[in-house]
Order: structure tokens, then sequence, then C-alpha cells
């Protein structure tokens, strides 16, 4: 993803468990097709936007309005009058598969 737009994406943080990514557009602007891990979106101002993933389907959020989104490969479109300002932190961990309870029946 950051190959594809460097200009919007900034690594924060990074480790073998988590990703953070600040993300910054204008109105008007666009991002190529990229791909997010399962992640949590965190937006720290306000804005509207395209999300292509397949279908055209318009998101509009409000500051510190978090959201989970899984996995999924997708392109935007900065369609409102603000700018974007917000966090993707990304699970670098395949999704958790839960086991069988450690204790039996009681």
């Amino acid at each position: 993803m950051l190959t594809d737009d460097p200009d919007l994406y900034r690594v924060i943080f990074a480790n073998e468990r988590v990703r953070v990514l600040e993300y910054r557009d204008k109105p008007g602007d666009k991002t190529s097709p990229h791909n997010h891990p399962d992640s949590v979106l965190y937006p720290l101002a306000s804005f509207r936007r395209f999300t292509a993933d397949g279908q055209q389907v318009e998101v509009a959020l409000t500051e510190g309005q978090v959201r989970w989104l899984s996995a999924q490969e997708h392109s935007g479109e900065n369609i409102g009058d603000t700018e974007t300002h917000a966090l993707f932190i990304e699970l670098e961990e395949p999704p958790h598969t839960p086991s069988a309870p450690a204790l039996g029946p009681e």
C-alpha cells in the first residue's frame, strides 16, 4: 500500500504484531487500489469519501468514530470539502482461531 500512495500514508509505528499508519488527504485526492489486513480505523477529523471495493460506497465518519475494517482491497476518493486525517491500526497477525477450552466440564 505505501508504495502506491506514499504521499498519503505514513508508518508511525510497526512491530511484528501491529502497524499504525497515519493517513492524510485533501478534497479531490484519490488512492490507488491497495490492501489492508484486518484493521481499526480511528478518524482524527470528520470526512466524506467514496470507497470502491468492487462497488462504490459513500462513507462519512466523524472525528473519533472508531470502526473495525475486515481485510480488504479498495481504492478511495475524498468527495468532501474537508481534509481526511485518520489512523489505521493494522493487525499483522493472522486472524485468531478460537481453541477448545483449556478446562474440561465442571
